[in-house]
């Protein structure tokens, strides 16, 4: 029986950095020797404090969303301007191609493209679009102001981590991570903020996701009428992608957090209590230990240097925990993380590289 369903991470996944120019038509291409049409990236500027870009298909390449900021979708024109065979492109906008600059960027791939309603939910999304391999759906849907009110997502498996954001209204980001879920209700997180997890039955109507439907409360971060959302959602696929959580230790032998696969992307946030949301790949360094971090909730460039607090080794078959800081590592607290990464050398073929 083979290992994982996905031999190759990046047909999926792609971490890219890259150097902005200015120009109207900088073309971004993957550095892999096999395509993969993104429909879902995620932009930050590494070297100085501009907005996060969040794009994709279902929503059009025109409209951005920012992880670190409340506020509704926005039309920039020039920012990202097309999802291409093997990258994208991006305008002139300073935040995704500022003139010699350096850019990071997470790239996904769903259903390839803008998708079709679910109707698997109460509210059938508007549309859907579902990559089942991998384990990535992106919808949109109109809030009713309903408890109890649901929504298909397609993958056909349990979501572990899902993100939703009201697009016309100025609410925060709403984050359900599958580690956090034994409360009642359901606890949440936002992703704009460095606040704790907290509970509120009118945002997951103190019920987990199923295999085929999301369930929502009525609050207008989730569900009121008559606002549009888009909804991320992922479900854990062994070799590739893996949501959990550690126990911090305050020294720098810190938790090893088992993935199962070579870590290319890790989200943390320490869910008890309130502290920023890092963000580490194995792009904008290349090397252990991994001290260049970004946080999701500020627009803040990357913070790096030797020694760093938060350092962490991105290992064959995970991460581990290189420095004592409180938003990585503080004894005793909880930390949660999304990964996404390449399967574990040996399984499935998967080839030695060396490093």
């Amino acid at each position: 029986m083979a290992y994982t369903t996905i031999n190759k991470q990046t047909d999926y996944f792609r971490a890219k950095q890259y150097q902005g120019d200015g120009g109207s038509t900088n073309a971004i291409t993957f550095d892999e020797s096999t395509n993969m049409k993104p429909d879902f990236t995620w932009i930050k500027n590494v070297q100085s404090s501009q907005r996060q870009c969040l794009t994709d298909i279902v929503r059009g390449t025109s409209y951005q969303l920012e992880s670190s900021a409340s506020s509704t979708q926005t039309n920039y024109n020039n920012s990202l301007t097309s999802f291409n065979t093997n990258g994208f492109t991006v305008g002139t906008d300073a935040a995704t191609n500022k003139s010699g600059e350096g850019n990071i960027s997470w790239n996904w791939l769903a259903g390839g493209s803008q998708g079709s309603s679910n109707t698997d939910g109460s509210i059938n999304t508007t549309y859907t679009s579902v990559n089942t391999t991998s384990g990535i759906s992106i919808s949109t849907y109109a809030g009713n102001t309903t408890s109890g009110a649901t929504i298909g997502h397609g993958l056909g498996a349990v979501p572990n981590f899902i993100i939703i954001k009201n697009l016309g209204s100025a609410e925060n980001w709403v984050v359900y991570h599958s580690a956090i879920v034994n409360n009642t209700p359901p606890k949440f997180l936002n992703l704009n903020t460095d606040s704790a997890a907290a509970q509120q039955a009118g945002v997951w109507n103190d019920t987990a996701p199923t295999s085929s439907v999301i369930s929502l409360g009525n609050y207008g971060s989730v569900n009121e009428s008559p606002d549009n959302y888009v909804c991320y959602a992922f479900a854990e696929k062994r070799g590739y992608s893996h949501f959990n959580y550690y126990t911090g230790n305050g020294n720098a032998k810190g938790s090893f957090c088992y993935t199962g696969f070579r870590p290319s992307m890790i989200l943390v946030k320490k869910s008890e209590a309130q502290d920023q949301w890092n963000i580490y790949d194995n792009q904008r360094l290349g090397r252990n230990p991994y001290n260049n971090y970004l946080a999701a909730n500020t627009n803040n460039g990357e913070s790096s240097g030797n020694g760093d607090a938060n350092a962490i080794d991105i290992l064959s078959n995970g991460f581990k925990m290189r420095g004592n800081g409180n938003a990585m590592n503080q004894a005793n607290y909880q930390y949660v993380f999304a990964a996404f990464g390449q399967s574990i050398v040996g399984t499935n073929n998967v080839p030695c590289t060396a490093r």
